[in-house]
């Protein structure tokens, strides 16, 4: 007769932890609206109480579902993407404020407030992260379906090229339209490809990671295994042409190098991709006028600063404007760079917090991706690993490509600032995200519980 036993570590929680931070959050969110009210004389109209009332409702039940589903997941994530969605709601309120204004001068009937769309897609992202968390009790069930994911994602990535319902915005296809609904499903695509290939890397990490030859000492996979490097190369570079949207291509390419160097810790993985990456962007530099326009008025964005290259100048005005400690919540300009509330939005939050609050909108960022590798490393599962790595890479890559876009360090493209933005399908994609990042969290945190056979347990005898 045998028997087992269990024995159990104890692992802190932190939901109460959690909570405060949630509530800091909430309060600094609050504070920052009146702020705007009080300097752009608005006061304290009703879609300010109704706005603070649904964000502490939907951050308390998101509290409680984690609470209950996912006990022991990291206590930062939350906390922190719900002050950098908040953050992005008092600044769409705060253009909202500029908008009426300008209407009233322009004496046009303003428009419908942008923070109650906002509020909308984040009442439907809160919606879809519940759902993740109640439905998905074991990330590694993701696994199995890791070539339909890969598929789901293909067809999302070239949705926006069907006739009939795709849509061209600013010159990009990235948009679907069914009736009054518009959806961007690159942004689903992303986590669906992100699934694909982390799923296809645990099966083939060991063939891709074999050395055959050397080149000026660096180590060459077999060239049958760089069958999918050229194939990612080859969709992003599809990307970038027929659907004329340099951030996706990007963040798709930039992804998957990314992740098949964690995979493999090959070098080689590295430096082929750059060479592609530095390859496809020459080419799409001489073949393609947009790429080159782009390219053009980064620069020198001065000598077209009244037709292509306003958008940008007007941006460095705002940042010139704010200096270091920023003009103040409701005290600045932010209506005069177009598209502030989506592509822009980080240049009205420089303008009005200064250099000093990019630069902690920064580390929130920085704290939130830290957290999901601390999630990859910890989690013991190698399918874990490489989907929490490639979820942080994601949100890594749209950071520095907007911000990096936004204050002239790179090109701008096409990518929306995570949470911050105005707009529901980059909203509803980064929730899901931080829901998969929690319950792999979940799993890596929970205490480790050795089960040992009465046989294996150690006995003493004792005499008579």
């Amino acid at each position: 007769m045998s028997a087992d036993a269990s024995i159990g570590r104890k692992q802190p929680k932190r939901r109460s932890t959690e909570l405060f931070l949630l509530v800091i959050a909430w309060i600094l969110g609050l504070l920052g609206t009146l702020q705007v009210g009080w300097a752009t004389g608005e006061g304290t109209p009703q879609r300010l109480w109704i706005t603070a009332v649904v964000v502490g409702v939907l951050a308390l039940t998101m509290h409680f579902v984690v609470r209950f589903t996912a006990p022991y997941a990291d206590p930062l994530l939350l906390p922190v993407a719900t002050l950098l969605t908040i953050l992005g709601l008092v600044m769409i309120y705060r253009i909202d404020v500029a908008v009426a204004r300008r209407s009233v001068l322009n004496n046009v009937d303003p428009p419908t407030p942008d923070v109650y769309s906002q509020l909308t897609w984040f009442t439907v992202a809160a919606i879809l992260f519940i759902a993740v968390l109640v439905l998905l009790p074991d990330h590694r069930r993701l696994q199995r379906f890791t070539y339909t994911f890969g598929l789901l994602g293909l067809i999302l990535l070239v949705l926006p090229l069907a006739p009939g319902i795709g849509t061209t915005v600013n010159g990009a296809t990235l948009w679907i339209r069914v009736g009054g609904f518009s959806f961007q499903p690159a942004e689903m695509a992303k986590i669906f490809l992100t699934i694909f290939f982390a799923g296809y890397l645990v099966f083939t990490r060991d063939s891709l990671a074999l050395v055959r030859t050397k080149v000026l000492g660096v180590g060459l996979p077999r060239p049958r295994d760089l069958g999918p490097i050229l194939i990612a190369w080859l969709v992003s570079l599809g990307v970038l042409v027929f659907q004329r949207d340099l951030g996706t291509s990007l963040l798709f390419f930039g992804l998957f190098v990314s992740m098949l160097y964690i995979a493999t810790q090959r070098r080689s993985w590295v430096i082929i991709g750059g060479i592609l990456f530095a390859a496809g962007a020459t080419a799409a530099y001489f073949m393609f006028g947009h790429v080159r326009a782009r390219v053009t008025v980064w620069l020198d964005p001065w000598a077209y600063a009244d037709n292509s290259g306003y958008q940008i100048v007007q941006s460095i005005y705002g940042f010139a404007n704010g200096g270091i400690l920023g003009a103040g919540l409701g005290q600045g300009f932010p209506n005069l760079v177009p598209f502030a509330n989506t592509d822009f939005i980080v240049a009205a939050l420089g303008e009005e917090l200064g250099v000093t609050g990019v630069f902690a909108l920064l580390l929130l960022y920085a704290i939130l991706i830290e957290r999901g590798f601390r999630i990859a490393v910890s989690v013991r599962d190698s399918f874990g690993q490489l989907l929490a790595a490639g979820l942080s890479i994601t949100l890594a890559l749209q950071v520095f490509v907007i911000i990096g876009g936004v204050t002239g360090l790179i090109p701008l493209t096409g990518l929306t600032t995570p949470f911050l933005s105005y707009g529901g399908s980059s909203l509803i994609a980064n929730w899901v995200i931080v829901a998969l990042l929690l319950r792999i969290s979940d799993r890596a945190r929970r205490p480790d519980v050795v089960v040992m056979s009465v046989d294996e347990a150690p006995t003493t005898i004792v005499r008579r």
